[in-house]
């Protein structure tokens, strides 16, 4: 069975901020050179380098940034869109990799640098015409379908479940709590590695009080609930975690996080923040021995607190584990590297905090276009 043996990621900064003279392959070079040192590994012995990214400028960015590492002209690399959760799914793959027996060792996770995206055009093979913007976004259905962009998106998801802006803004209040008060212990010391002399996760907004969130005007609507407060900043970093077989993790003598199953769903793209509740649903029904009441701790990525709370209410998730640092809506949601954020979080919740074996842990995201990932790892 597959293992994550190491697991580390970037400072998450936000857009334009102190992250934004890198490329999103940049981001990632100094999390091979982590990794590498972790497991005391050769660069040779790495079959592949597996990378998921949302918006970044294609050519298969994995493979140019293991070009630009320490890894060198040996490893190949893939590219994988799954939008917020591609971090996320390109851990699985490379898992379903190992366990088929086509690698040994792959290094997976996401990258994004949304300063540093290019601006997409609708392309014309017209030379007389330059092609229509596709300014803030590409689109994440046909054309004539219900489309909505992210905070439209949640505050569908606020309206059909009744999310109330209170439960909102408690929400997020809490995530902040929770970061500065992981930040202050040092919880993300021993995950986080500098990049380019940027040393600090830097999104965080730790006076956004109750009261201050209360003030804060609607992003949709006059009456609406979803607001800048109570949503994630878009955000510029990196996650890469070292996916081993259990024999070569057996020989590397350390312990790691199992992965035990994962999968992917679609669901409306409309509502595409409730996409983590059937997901799990499928994951745990397939998964019979694991039930949320005994996970040890659940990693969602907070992109609003809306769709957060909406999978809370669905799942009946125990929110005592719910993201135990906070998450994305303090810490940042670089859409590419989220879902591997999560798998390195987890590996510091269960592996670093010496939880010992046989406690596992969720990992679950919404995806723009209507779907919906998870995963479940668990301690070695």
């Amino acid at each position: 069975m597959a293992v994550v043996v190491a697991a580390r990621r970037t400072p998450i900064a936000r857009l334009d901020g102190d992250l934004a003279h890198l490329s999103a392959e940049a981001l990632v070079a100094p999390l091979i050179d982590a990794l590498l040192a972790d497991v005391g590994g050769d660069p040779a012995q790495v079959d592949d380098l597996i990378l998921g990214n949302a918006a970044g400028p294609a050519g298969n960015l994995a493979r140019r940034a293991a070009l630009g590492s320490a890894l060198g002209e040996s490893v190949p690399g893939m590219t994988i869109d799954r939008q917020c959760a591609a971090g996320l799914e390109a851990i699985l793959v490379a898992a379903r990799m190992v366990d088929a027996g086509a690698a040994q060792v792959v290094f997976a996770g996401g990258t994004e640098s949304a300063s540093t995206s290019p601006r997409r055009t609708d392309p014309s093979r017209d030379p007389t015409r330059t092609g229509r913007p596709l300014f803030p976004r590409t689109p994440f259905a046909p054309v004539g379908s219900d489309d909505p962009g992210m905070a439209e998106a949640a505050q569908a998801v606020a309206d059909r479940f009744g999310i109330t802006r209170a439960r909102q803004d408690a929400y997020a209040a809490r995530s902040q709590e929770r970061f500065a008060a992981a930040t202050a212990a040092g919880v993300f010391e021993a995950e986080r590695v500098s990049c380019d002399g940027v040393d600090r996760d830097s999104c965080a907004r730790p006076r956004m009080t109750i009261d201050r969130l209360q003030r804060l005007a609607p992003l949709v609507r006059d009456d609406g609930s979803v607001t800048a407060g109570n949503s994630c900043p878009i955000s510029d970093g990196a996650a890469l975690v070292a996916v081993y077989s259990d024999e070569a993790a057996a020989r590397l003598g350390c312990g790691g996080l199992k992965v035990i199953d994962g999968g992917t769903v679609g669901v409306a793209p409309a509502l595409c923040g409730i996409g983590p509740v059937p997901a799990v649903e499928r994951l745990l029904a397939r998964n019979l021995g694991y039930r949320l009441a005994d996970a040890a701790s659940i990693e969602l990525t907070e992109a609003f607190a809306a769709q957060v709370l909406a999978c809370v209410d669905e799942l009946n998730l125990p929110e005592d584990r719910l993201c135990p640092q906070g998450g994305a809506i303090a810490l940042g949601h670089p859409w590419g590297a989220s879902g591997a954020v999560l798998v390195v979080r987890l590996f510091s919740d269960l592996v670093r905090a010496g939880l010992g074996a046989g406690r596992w842990g969720l990992a679950a995201a919404a995806v723009a276009g209507g779907m919906g990932t998870a995963a479940i790892l668990e301690t070695t």
